[in-house]
């Protein structure tokens, strides 16, 4: 009963269950990468020193009453992240001069 021709079958049938996998699991790896804490937003940063941001909004210039990061479009709540600091965490009681505010 163990036939080669019913192994070869199986053999390919496995593969191609195989390569139609390889997607899905390439997207689990990526959002599991994506998920890691990011490392805080550095003072020193050249793009942080030009928007002039702060950690703490009580210490901003210019700053309107009532911004910061936490309410600003631009700040990712599940990363604590900020769409103008890619790959940094920024602060959400922080500040910038890009803060715009949420719709």
């Amino acid at each position: 009963m163990n036939n080669p021709e019913n192994s070869r079958r199986q053999f390919l049938v496995r593969g191609m269950v195989s390569l139609a996998a390889l997607p899905f699991a390439g997207a689990m790896l990526s959002t599991a990468a994506q998920a890691q804490a990011l490392k805080a937003l550095p003072a020193t940063n050249p793009q942080a020193v030009a928007l002039k941001y702060v950690v703490d909004v009580k210490k901003a210039v210019g700053a309107k009453p009532g911004s910061n990061c936490a309410n600003c479009a631009l700040f990712l709540p599940a990363t604590k992240g900020c769409s103008i600091f890619p790959g940094f965490a920024v602060a959400p009681a922080g500040w910038c001069s890009a803060w715009a505010k949420k719709a």
